[in-house]
């Protein structure tokens, strides 16, 4: 079920991304291509980019710090796994 949210939010970005970079005279294949792989950080550097640097920088900023977190929680559940809970 997650990776399906992640991916359908991913292409949601992309279609975003390719549709809105055509406004901007900005390459809608990279765009593209770039939001379908980073995500949320390609989204917010797109913004910054188009002149709306104050979403845009919210936007990267609270997708860092999303990415830290889930590699911070994976991080501390295989050292749970591996140590226990003792």
């Amino acid at each position: 079920m997650e990776l399906t949210f992640g991916l359908v939010l991913n292409i949601i970005l992309t279609i975003y991304l390719v549709i809105d970079s055509k406004k901007y005279g900005k390459s809608p294949v990279l765009w593209g291509i770039l939001g379908f792989i980073f995500g949320a950080v390609a989204l917010g550097i797109y913004l910054i980019k188009t002149d709306r640097k104050v979403i845009g920088w919210i936007v990267t900023i609270l997708s860092i710090i999303g990415y830290l977190a889930f590699i911070l929680l994976v991080g501390l559940a295989i050292l749970v796994a591996m140590v226990g809970f003792s």
